[in-house]
């Protein structure tokens, strides 16, 4: 596991929520500071807040790739495509994996049968934006 992966990890353990303790672990090698990524992270948790919608920890993956790709080209947009390809692979990475994306399914809430904790969720999503988005 490398020292980022339990990073993320830690910032769990502080109460950070899923989305959080990944985009925070990697906040300076995409640019931003931990405080703003911090900020935009907290919606994201708790599959947005209702366990109705995406995982948190896939969600700050995410996050990270458009930190990471966009061209911040405000006039022009132009990085839209090639972003929209990392998040598909994240996003698809983390359900070949742990068989979906969905934080309500990944839970177990209506079936009983977790698929996987939020720990193992964000170890998977933090191991995944690594290797997609190239965080060293």
């Amino acid at each position: 596991m490398s020292e980022r992966i339990q990073k993320a990890l830690t910032n769990h353990d502080k109460n950070y929520n899923c989305c959080q303790s990944v985009a925070c672990a990697y906040h300076d090698l995409v640019g931003v500071d931990e405080e703003t990524i911090f900020k935009a992270g907290e919606a994201f948790g708790l599959g947005m807040g209702c366990m109705d919608g995406t995982c948190g920890a896939v969600a700050g993956a995410v996050l990270l790739a458009g930190f990471k790709n966009s061209s911040a080209n405000l006039a022009q947009p132009d990085s839209k495509a090639s972003t929209y390809k990392l998040s598909a692979a994240i996003l698809n990475a983390f359900k070949e994996k742990n068989g979906a994306t969905c934080c309500r399914e990944l839970k177990g809430i209506d079936t009983g049968t977790p698929l996987r904790s939020c720990p193992g969720c964000i170890e998977d999503a933090a191991a995944i934006a690594e290797k997609i988005l190239d965080l060293k």
